[in-house]
């Protein structure tokens, strides 16, 4: 695997210059909706319990009950702990939401790989779509990378397995790199390219179809999470794989992105990247729940700009208090 040298000044103005495209009503409400289309609602927390569940289920499926000129998209996934997979698959049951689980030990990673296959393919057992596995950085910093490749190929394949015992469709991964540990853009787009490479190359498992493999930048609980620069230096590592392969590799960005206004520059940044083949759910997450509030709010102050309808509609979004 050939090391691709990154230009951190040149990046970051690359990527700053997204943020100031002048976008126009119509294309801001495409927009809007297909950003709400792209998010894994998700509740991360030590409190969730299967009420908190079923009531984030309910919000991915109908997430306003404000009457638009059409009805706004349901959000792509709902993303929970392995133990409350079961309560998710029954909550989203003849919906098009899909069941995504932080299985592998999330957040840290720092289980033995024995544990965290059995937890990936319990949460496949129970249901889960697809499986966010987190890296183990602390192997990564040590430099131990066929450790690491060896652990992403390994529960890819646990992942596959599953999905065939269960025999019901394919099971996607998203590899977790946790960019705020790695230091620099260059280690970024080192680790990206090395999860790449690890996921769409697993002995006795079929290459990936596009969307099959996602690279996320972060578990939502270190500081600094998503940023643009990283996005972009990670969006870059799937369009060369792309032209290199034909293989379309997805991208979600999680953490910290919590306005329309910062979904649409990301959505922007996407399409000049990589093009609008990748302007689906099946190729982009966002990994913020609180995004769908703004969003949400930002439509209605497009399509209802009457004072009354806009404080009721916020006062609706808000009554929701997700996490990351």
């Amino acid at each position: 695997m050939r090391e691709r040298p990154v230009d951190t000044v040149t990046a970051t103005a690359r990527a700053t210059r997204f943020t100031k495209r002048s976008i126009k009503s119509s294309a801001k409400r495409t927009g809007l909706r297909l950003a709400l289309s792209m998010i894994d609602l998700t509740t991360l927390e030590g409190k969730d319990s299967p009420e908190k569940v079923r009531s984030l289920c309910a919000k991915a499926v109908r997430p306003s009950e404000i009457a638009f000129s059409e009805p706004v998209p349901t959000v792509a996934a709902v993303c929970v702990y392995p133990a409350l997979v079961e309560v998710a698959k029954a909550a989203l049951a003849g919906s098009r939401v899909r069941v995504a689980s932080v299985a592998t030990g999330f957040p840290s990673g720092q289980y033995p790989l024995e544990t965290r296959l059995e937890e990936c393919a319990r949460a496949v057992a129970a249901g889960a779509d697809e499986i966010d596995m987190v890296i183990s950085r602390g192997l990564l910093l040590a430099g131990r990378l066929d450790d690491v490749r060896r652990e992403i190929r390994e529960t890819r394949r646990a992942c596959a397995d599953a999905a065939t015992a269960r025999g019901t469709g394919e099971v996607h991964l998203k590899i977790i790199l946790e960019t705020g540990e790695l230091g620099t853009l260059e280690a970024v787009r080192r680790v990206s390219d090395l999860a790449i490479d690890a996921a769409v190359s697993v002995p006795g498992v079929a290459p990936p179809r596009d969307g099959e493999v996602f690279i996320k930048t972060s578990t939502g609980k270190v500081q600094p999470a998503a940023t643009m620069p990283v996005t972009l230096i990670m969006l870059e590592a799937i369009r060369d794989h792309f032209l290199a392969s034909g293989v379309r590799i997805g991208m979600k960005p999680a953490g910290g992105i919590r306005a329309a206004k910062s979904a649409l520059a990301y959505l922007v940044m996407v399409k000049e990247t990589l093009g609008d083949e990748w302007l689906t759910p099946s190729l982009f997450r966002f990994g913020a729940s609180t995004l769908a509030n703004d969003l949400i709010r930002q439509l209605i102050r497009l399509e209802m700009p009457r004072a009354s309808a806009v404080d009721g509609a916020v006062r609706y979004a808000a009554s929701y208090d997700t996490s990351e």
